[in-house]
């Protein structure tokens, strides 16, 4: 549970992190050797001065005890205390303080007076909040309270809060360039992840690898495995494309052989099993093809839903556009393809279709949903496999494919860097199939 917490504190971006590494360690660093410097050697250098103080005063208040009155210990006394850079009043004025004061952010505060109260067993109270830097000390004597005051700079040693304020001067100055530099280097990581991102989308964008040996080693080998992938889906069209042009030859001539002969129940199954032959070819080669060599560009999403929409002469609605209706960065007619399959699957099995666009900030979402019977949750992954039919009963006759509507679809919208998303219609009671598009 805390280890839960403490990752949802952390800071998800890569700068974030990096930056989190680069000072987390310096801010360690500084808080130890504060932390020591003030303990040990600050400390120490200031008791070391306040004792030297404390025999000045320890030998003035032998002098006052061995005065016979007041008189007496202020003309005996005052002369040796300004020699000695203490400033002497017999007896104390109303001013002179009755407990310790010091300010709430002293450093070395508590070190002063304790050594004074160590040494002096007479002292009765420490103000350490005087003007100019001056410390007043009461003391009881045999002639009555007297007051001393003694410069603070002969206590301690320069106040440490410059020093500090320097440290988190230079620290702050050595963050900025770190994380400047830090800066630079992490740039190859990220234009790299945007470049891949963009890959992953369809969409190809200008990629030269930079940076430290491992990440130009990394976006190399990004770039060639680019460059298969290209090649693949190219080579791969160009066959398909051959082997299009082969299928519809032979089908053509059966058709046209078939429209020449005599009519009769056998020749209608016939042409119905070439017209079946020719839709199977189509759906195939659009599946595997993906309109892998259109290129992506900006388009009005809407206008394009609404054009598929149309083609349906009012079987279809679109209902809704929720969010702002920007442009998306898409491949329009393979766009145009999936939402196609999307209706005519949900018209084959329903009465009743609606549309709907949700543009949100990374994502356009197409939703298409019918009051037919719906998928199984259990069988909705297997209904995006290619060639899947879930109910062989269905008749064909309705207009049944081959199996391979939702999984060009899905193609389609992997190919975008989405995904399609299938779910029960909480509106009409069918199928929701929602195809998601990378923005």
């Amino acid at each position: 549970m805390a280890m839960s917490v403490f990752q949802r504190l952390l800071p998800r971006g890569l700068y974030g992190r990096a930056a989190l590494i680069l000072i987390v360690p310096i801010v360690a660093l500084q808080l130890v050797f504060s932390s020591e410097f003030i303990q040990r050697f600050y400390e120490d250098v200031t008791s070391q001065m306040t004792q030297g103080v404390a025999i000045d005063l320890e030998f003035l208040l032998d002098q006052v005890e061995a005065s016979a009155d007041i008189a007496d210990a202020r003309a005996r006394v005052v002369p040796l205390a300004a020699a000695l850079e203490i400033g002497l009043t017999i007896p104390a004025g109303p001013d002179a303080p009755l407990v310790d004061k010091r300010p709430f952010i002293d450093l070395s505060g508590n070190t002063i007076i304790s050594t004074l109260r160590e040494r002096l067993p007479t002292l009765v109270a420490v103000d350490l909040t005087g003007e100019n830097r001056m410390v007043a000390l009461r003391f009881d004597t045999a002639v009555g309270p007297i007051l001393a005051e003694v410069s603070r700079r002969r206590m301690s040693a320069a106040n440490p809060h410059q020093l500090m304020v320097l440290m988190i001067f230079a620290s702050i100055l050595l963050t900025i360039i770190a994380y400047i530099f830090l800066r630079r280097q992490l740039r190859p990581i990220t234009k790299l992840a945007e470049a891949a991102e963009e890959f992953g989308k369809g969409r190809t964008v200008d990629y030269r690898p930079r940076g430290a040996q491992e990440v130009r080693a990394a976006g190399r080998a990004f770039m060639d495995m680019r460059g298969r992938i290209e090649r693949q889906i190219e080579q791969r069209t160009l066959m398909l494309s051959g082997v299009s042009h082969d299928l519809r030859t032979p089908l053509t001539r059966m058709r046209l052989a078939l429209s020449l002969m005599p009519e009769d129940p056998e020749v209608e199954a016939l042409q119905a099993d070439v017209v079946q032959m020719e839709r199977m070819v189509d759906e195939f080669l659009a599946f595997v093809r993906g309109d892998a060599m259109e290129g992506s560009q900006s388009t009005d999403a809407v206008a394009l839903v609404r054009g598929v929409v149309e083609k349906t002469d009012g079987a279809v609605a679109l209902v809704a556009v929720d969010g702002v209706p920007d442009s998306v960065e898409m491949r329009p007619q393979a766009v145009i393809r999936a939402v196609d399959n999307l209706i005519a699957n949900a018209q084959r099995y329903g009465k009743r279709v609606e549309v709907r666009l949700i543009f949100l900030e990374r994502s356009l979402r197409i939703v298409v949903e019918d009051d037919g019977p719906g998928i199984p949750t259990e069988r909705r992954e297997e209904a995006l496999r290619p060639f899947t039919r879930l109910d062989s009963s269905r008749d064909p006759n309705r207009g049944a494919g081959v199996g391979l509507g939702l999984s060009i679809a899905s193609d389609i919208a992997l190919s975008h860097g989405g995904a399609l998303r299938l779910s029960q219609s909480a509106a009409l009671g069918g199928l929701r199939a929602e195809l998601v598009i990378a923005r």
